[in-house]
């Protein structure tokens, strides 16, 4: 009796060894809690010193928080879609019908990344909420603005009426608060809650204002897809520029050239 005890307990005290040997040896498929955090810490560890700007208003970098929030913005938009060569050719593609029309309104070129952040490029989108084309006007906004919209024929699908659309839009708001910063987040949030942000202890900035998630980080995505962007632009190589150019002279031209 006693030795099949004791032959029972070391069957029992080797299984229970191979057990954690086995538990130990599988690796822990558990994301890490702080994982997140981490990421996000070595992904911005520089603080950024060059000087950055929205619609040549410059970002108070000097505030850490602020300092912090663009250098995870910049990163985080450099590290997913914003460098897509898909991404790259649509700003191509739509940069040259968008800028003229700002231009002629006298809004600055920066506001070109709004339909970028908005609906990606894409004048086909259309949001839960009913915000549609490139620079997602809701129905009643699109209406106020001259575009055309209802079941036979939605304006806002057109790329020139909606980007003159927007001009109106954004040009109202910069004469409401003097700022393109701030009518650039009320673009995402409407005025009256930029209205009711706006306090003795913020004057008026935008980036020491308590706003919601969305429109708390809507600037700073602005700023983040410009940085990367012109990177991008940057990095190309010499001859990528030459198509343009190309494209432009006669064919006289094209063969008088060396």
């Amino acid at each position: 009796m006693i030795k099949k005890h004791l032959i029972t307990c070391s069957v029992i005290f080797v299984l229970f060894i191979i057990s954690k040997l086995f538990i130990y040896s599988v690796p822990d498929k558990k994301p890490l809690k702080n994982s997140g955090a981490i990421l996000n810490f070595y992904a911005a560890t520089k603080p950024a010193s060059a000087k950055l700007n929205f619609a040549e208003e410059e970002l108070p970098l000097h505030n850490k928080k602020v300092n912090r929030k663009i250098r995870y913005s910049i990163w985080k938009h450099t590290v997913r879609n914003t460098q897509s060569p898909e991404l790259q050719e649509q700003a191509e593609k739509w940069f040259p019908v968008i800028v003229p029309i700002l231009k002629m309104y006298g809004i600055p070129e920066d506001f070109k990344y709004i339909p970028l952040l908005e609906s990606g490029f894409s004048n086909k989108r259309k949001s839960p909420r009913g915000a549609a084309g490139m620079w997602q006007f809701m129905p009643q906004t699109a209406r106020a603005y001259g575009l055309k919209v209802s079941r036979r024929r939605d304006e806002r699908y057109n790329v020139r009426k909606s980007t003159i659309a927007a001009c109106k839009y954004i040009l109202e708001l910069h004469d409401k608060f003097n700022s393109w910063t701030l009518a650039a987040a009320a673009y995402n949030a409407g005025s009256p809650r930029i209205m009711h942000a706006m306090n003795r202890k913020n004057k008026g900035n935008y980036f020491y204002m308590r706003l919601n998630r969305e429109t708390s980080s809507y600037v700073y995505k602005l700023v983040a897809m410009k940085q990367v962007i012109n990177k991008a632009e940057e990095a190309k190589p010499a001859y990528a520029h030459y198509d343009a150019l190309w494209a432009m002279l006669k064919p006289t031209e094209n063969l008088t050239l060396n």
